[in-house]
């Protein structure tokens, strides 16, 4: 079996295991468990955008498709951002992707290879490094800083990193696992500088309207850059509307890409099904009071977990800006994945070792504050009780 192994491309064979897996292997006979390891609440997806999927599936829709996306959900798409905005988008900005994952995959695919190097700040959700490792480039993390305040990335340090194989900038904001929100400062300097260096950028803004500062929407490349600017915007369907099992995302690039866009889904999935998209389209178009929901509750599981972790002098924790992540760290506990599963199996609490996303991240924990008000006063009542019976 090893020679079967030996035998594979190299990049493949070395895709790294995720770091979640090992703790959520280790829980599986642990009763009672509160899971809060993973990127999504426990809302299911609401019944007016399964509806919608049922009705598509009861009329047939079960044929090839378009593989840039079903024209109404791209006007869809177009509409929405331009509400967000205030500016005209075109829908031939925007294709549909089957997840999340794949926008993040094509796009790497548009601008980087084998030799190639894309940076990006640190911690990070780690699908982004190993999609550019699998394609034979190399993945440059360059460490931000945790201060008593919050995460701050240096943007002198980002640049520093850059060498003459460097194609592309990757930059997760609101963040995925800390919480950080880049400032539209932050944002406009580093779009100035890709310019000057001839740089692709990589927008990963998921976590857009999880944001906890004034305005309620994180600040986005899209308030000020103009059509043409070598900015790749990656998003998907999951997190706004409880959709993380229907794999839809989306991908916006300069429409002059459409066809590079199109060939790439069509090598890869050749289309997302026609009934998820009518589910996305449902989402897109009838959301807006679910998405509001899910922001007020994720604010709530934000005090909640905030409140009452930071009651313990030992936790040290700042409060995210965005997204729906605590990351924390304990006193005395430096090994993340030790305290993952000591957490699991002695508190039935689940969360994310920080050394999965990366040696920035090491010393931390991940906790997902997306869920039910009950299970987040349980969990953080545990976590407390098994820190103090460990002392």
């Amino acid at each position: 079996m090893s020679k079967i192994v030996d035998g594979l491309r190299l990049a493949a064979r070395s895709a790294p295991e995720s770091g979640i897996v090992e703790v959520i292997t280790a829980a599986r006979d642990v009763e009672h468990l509160i899971p809060l390891w993973v990127g999504e609440g426990d809302l299911p997806t609401p019944a007016f955008i399964c509806e919608a999927a049922k009705r598509s599936l009861d009329d047939g829709e079960t044929f090839y498709t378009y593989q840039r996306g079903i024209p109404e959900l791209r006007e869809a798409l177009a509409g929405y951002h331009s509400g967000l905005y205030g500016r005209d988008f075109s829908s031939k900005r925007f294709f549909v992707t089957g997840s999340g994952m794949q926008a993040i995959q094509i796009a790497v695919q548009c601008v980087a290879g084998s030799g190639d190097e894309v940076i990006y700040p640190s911690p990070a959700w780690p699908n982004l490094a190993a999609a550019v490792e699998i394609i034979g480039a190399k993945a440059v993390p360059v460490a931000m800083d945790s201060t008593d305040s919050g995460w701050t990335l240096d943007i002198e340090k980002l640049f520093a990193a850059v060498t003459p194989r460097t194609k592309a900038l990757f930059l997760n904001s609101p963040c995925n696992p800390t919480g950080w929100v880049a400032e539209e400062s932050v944002l406009r300097n580093i779009l100035d500088e890709a310019r000057k260096r001839d740089l692709w950028i990589i927008a990963d803004e998921v976590y857009g309207r999880f944001c906890y500062g004034a305005g309620g929407q994180a600040p986005s490349f899209y308030d000020f850059c103009d059509d043409e600017d070598k900015i790749l915007f990656v998003n998907t369907f999951s997190k706004n509307w409880a959709m993380t099992g229907w794999r839809v995302g989306w991908i916006s690039v300069p429409p002059v890409m459409g066809q590079v866009v199109e060939n790439l889904i069509q090598y890869s999935t050749s289309g997302v099904p026609v009934f998820s998209q009518r589910a996305a389209l449902a989402a897109m178009t009838e959301g807006r009071r679910f998405l509001d929901e899910q922001i007020k509750r994720a604010e709530y599981g934000r005090q909640i977990v905030l409140e009452g972790l930071g009651q313990d002098s030992r936790i040290h924790l700042s409060a995210p800006d965005g997204a729906f992540y605590l990351f924390f760290g304990v006193d005395g506990f430096e090994d993340s994945r030790q305290l993952a599963l000591d957490l699991v199996r002695g508190a039935g609490v689940g969360l994310a070792p920080g050394s999965a996303f990366g040696k920035a991240g090491e010393g931390y924990l991940r906790l997902c504050y997306a869920r039910s008000a009950a299970h987040l006063e349980e969990a953080v009542e545990r976590i407390v009780g098994w820190l103090n019976a460990a002392k």
